[in-house]
């Protein structure tokens, strides 16, 4: 039956099996703050579920456990970090730290990540610089998942864009966080491990056509969101976080899901900006279009039950269904390759 955890020992429960998996236990400690604030974040498919492949490549050294990221700073606003093949988790981390000094001198720093891995939720790291009082942006490529508008063949992944702005007082940020397929692809990697079929209209299988099998839906491709739309965003992401950092586009990176094949060396840039440089007085314009968008009947603002949900999520803990323990179990019993 369903185990219960608290957030501590979720992550507790991950340290021990990235770490027996061949993974440094700062790396791990890493990548388990990312998956329980995943959990908080109400984005299970980012979360715990994701426990089993990571620990499989970290074993199989698909992903280099051991790996520390390293920086240089070419410009005064730009920092490039080299993710080394590992989890993408730590050199994030790197990058927040520099990201906010860097703003508050320069007005805007970016921080570009390469060789890189799965960056869980995008709105988790945005929201990080929001309440450290700055404006954040990240986009983040992942392997193909998505054809060109009128195509057949994977070439784009379904790459989220995320933003986030202060708000005043201990309001929490507007947090905005959109996959470019039309749901995330965790959602259907979460329903496959579930044994449940998907909604119609969220993929193809690998004949084009619409399928509710998740299997099916892995082999083949994402529908994008906003169609034509959806795939020219996808476009503009894999040129801002590959083509201009320097990490491999979505069709020449191996899977996140599997634990055979080379790293998948994909990228991510972060963008810190600080509201007051600009000295105009953005922050009460910031609060007066919020609370527009609140005051509407029937509107939410995004990311409004943030601090609601990570509170309810501190206090309610995580269950961990039976399918999930058991991959967790098979793959912490197998050994691992070095990295």
């Amino acid at each position: 039956m369903p185990i219960h955890q608290t957030l501590p020992q979720a992550h507790d429960l991950i340290v021990r099996t990235l770490t027996r998996c061949n993974t440094a236990p700062a790396n791990a400690a890493a990548v388990a703050r990312a998956l329980v604030a995943a959990e908080q974040a109400g984005q299970g498919g980012h979360g715990l579920r994701r426990l089993p492949s990571y620990a499989a490549q970290a074993r199989s050294g698909k992903v280099k456990g051991h790996a520390k990221p390293t920086a240089s700073q070419a410009r005064p606003g730009v920092l490039s970090i080299d993710a080394q093949d590992g989890f993408a988790y730590p050199a994030i981390e790197l990058g927040l730290d520099w990201l906010e000094g860097a703003a508050r001198t320069q007005g805007i720093a970016v921080a570009a990540i390469t060789r890189s891995h799965h960056c869980g939720v995008a709105g988790v790291t945005v929201g990080a610089l929001a309440e450290r009082g700055l404006v954040g942006l990240m986009f983040a490529n992942t392997p193909a998942a998505m054809a060109p508008w009128g195509g057949r063949t994977p070439l784009f992944g379904t790459n989220p864009i995320a933003f986030a702005v202060p708000r005043q007082g201990t309001r929490a940020p507007v947090v905005i966080d959109v996959s470019l397929s039309k749901v995330a692809r965790g959602k259907i990697m979460a329903a496959q491990q579930r044994g449940q079929p998907i909604p119609e209209g969220w993929a193809l299988d690998a004949d084009g056509e619409a399928t509710t099998d998740p299997t099916a839906a892995l082999r083949g491709t994402m529908i994008p969101m906003g169609e034509a739309k959806g795939t020219a965003l996808a476009l503009m992401v894999e040129m801002l976080a590959a083509g201009l950092v320097g990490a491999r586009f979505g069709h020449e990176a191996s899977s996140f899901f599997t634990a055979d094949g080379p790293p998948p060396g994909v990228g991510q840039l972060i963008i810190a900006i600080d509201p007051a440089a600009f000295g105009n007085g953005n922050a009460a314009r910031f609060e007066r279009l919020a609370q527009a968008v609140e005051t509407e009947p029937g509107a939410r603002l995004p990311g409004t039950r943030r601090d609601t949900l990570r509170a309810e999520v501190a206090a309610a803990g995580i269950w961990i269904d039976d399918d999930l323990l058991a991959e967790i179990d098979a793959v912490t019993a197998e050994p691992c390759h070095g990295n």
